[in-house]
């Protein structure tokens, strides 16, 4: 299968640079997997396409401000630091600019020398790993310096941090938002449990690999990075009672998907834990629990574009991309949403 196979022309002034003042206000195509219909509604409509008994899956996930801008101790010269994945305690695996200027040894001084941070080795893909000094609290002293760490697609400065959160974002571990999840308010997930659907929160932080682009020709050779996720035992009997009632697991983004798709057993029973996953979704993969998917729309040639392509059919994906390009939906992190099923 080739990574051109998932390519779509998109034009440049339809992917979303601002969040919308209401979370809840942006557009939602609707694409029914089975007969590859397409039609058009406001987000806030979802409701109406989840049903008594049915579950609701929520990434509760907290994207830290990772983006770290400091200065080398010897030379003065800029260098930004992007926290990936946490090794140790102190320890961090992190993507450097420019990666020169980090060779092993290296010191780099943040905020004053509020943080220092020394380059301790060099792991794969050029990733640098960083050991932190500090007096306090690290996450207190990340909060003073950090930036949100916005993908690169993003060129405006965002205004309010709190816009790439979720309003249920609740333990801090990602680099990147899940952002099936930012069109939710509270009043909206008030409305769907009040209608008799159960909300499951899951944990997988984001990582930066999820967003990279497919550099290989065939998509088999393409190497997934590893994220942390757990799933408590009571979020468990939730999903676990929908799939045994007849009921559908509904996942609000590929974050969600992912997760319950590698805790899964071959039965489809989802069993409570945590650890590493580098499930790579594409076509002809058979889902064990996975029955709806809210989600944005995605990059061209991306795995996740491949992991929405394995749930409704490439065909049927590419043809709703079209129609959404046609109908000038906005694409990406602060875009429009689709509700497949």
């Amino acid at each position: 299968m080739k990574r051109q196979d998932f390519n779509f022309e998109l034009p440049e002034e339809l992917i979303a640079q601002d969040p919308l003042e209401d979370r809840s206000g942006s557009r939602l195509l609707v694409l029914d997997k089975k007969t590859g219909q397409v039609s058009h509604h406001g987000f806030r409509e979802i409701v109406q396409y989840l049903e008594p008994g049915d579950c609701l899956v929520l990434n509760d996930t907290k994207v830290i401000p990772a983006r770290l801008i400091g200065v080398k101790e010897d030379t003065g010269a800029r260098v930004e630091i992007l926290l990936l994945k946490r090794r140790e305690k102190d320890v961090w695996e992190t993507l450097v600019k420019p990666g020169k200027k980090a060779r092993p040894g290296a010191r780099i001084r943040f905020g004053e020398g509020l943080l220092t941070g020394e380059v301790t080795g060099i792991v794969e893909e050029g990733n640098r790993l960083v050991r932190f000094r500090y007096e306090g609290i690290f996450e207190e002293i990340l909060d003073r310096l950090g930036q949100m760490p916005l993908p690169p697609y993003i060129t405006h400065q965002l205004k309010d941090q709190t816009r790439y959160q979720t309003v249920y974002a609740t333990h801090s571990g990602s680099a990147a938002a899940p952002t099936a999840g930012l069109h939710f308010t509270p009043k909206l997930l008030r409305q769907i449990e009040e209608k008799g659907v159960s909300i499951a929160r899951v944990t997988l932080h984001v990582g930066l690999g999820t967003f990279r682009p497919v550099k290989t020709d065939d998509i088999l050779d393409h190497h997934m990075h590893s994220e942390y996720y757990r799933i408590e035992e009571t979020e468990c009997v939730k999903i676990n009672r929908a799939k045994e009632g007849g009921h559908r697991v509904v996942c609000v983004g590929t974050t969600s998907c992912r997760t319950l798709e590698s805790a899964a057993d071959e039965n489809g029973k989802l069993k409570a834990g945590s650890g590493w996953t580098d499930i790579f979704i594409y076509p002809g993969y058979s889902f064990k629990i996975m029955d709806g998917l809210i989600t944005n729309f995605h990059l061209p040639e991306s795995t996740l574009i491949m992991l929405v392509s394995a749930f409704a059919g490439r065909e049927q994906v590419l043809a709703a991309y079209e129609e959404a390009v046609k109908e000038k939906y906005r694409f990406f992190s602060f875009g429009d949403a689709m509700l497949i099923g």
